[in-house]
């Protein structure tokens, strides 16, 4: 993944959360409660290398890179909305991996798969 194509996959993650993107149930290694608890309340970095799911993956069916300033400004904007959004339209949006999801999982869910993939880029 080129830093382009995480802004993209971040911006297409915030889609999902909003409900403006519609993602398919991917496998799990575990139930999904157990697997959304581990990533989301355990202290523990996100390891790297872990494949998305094909609706968010911009070699696949995310959105693809184009303008790098305009893909950014649009990040932001999606991230301000995101943020600001009122709970109960994120409140039961579907996650590809940890299923329904209230709008608290939501929001900190948000702030580490940036954080993540941030760091991952050294910002």
């Amino acid at each position: 993944m080129s830093v382009h194509q995480m802004v993209c996959h971040l911006s297409d993650g915030y889609r999902v959360m909003m409900g403006e993107r519609t993602v398919q149930l991917a496998a799990t290694p575990m139930p999904r409660p157990i697997v959304k608890c581990v990533a989301l309340y355990l202290p523990l970095k996100w390891p790297q290398g872990i494949p998305t799911t094909p609706e968010v993956d911009q070699e696949a069916g995310g959105t693809r890179p184009i303008d790098f300033a305009a893909d950014v400004a649009e990040l932001a904007t999606l991230l301000d909305r995101a943020a600001t959004a009122r709970r109960d339209r994120i409140d039961g949006t579907l996650h590809p991996i940890f299923g329904r999801m209230s709008a608290p999982a939501w929001l900190r869910w948000a702030y580490l798969h940036a954080d993540h993939h941030f760091r991952q880029f050294g910002v």
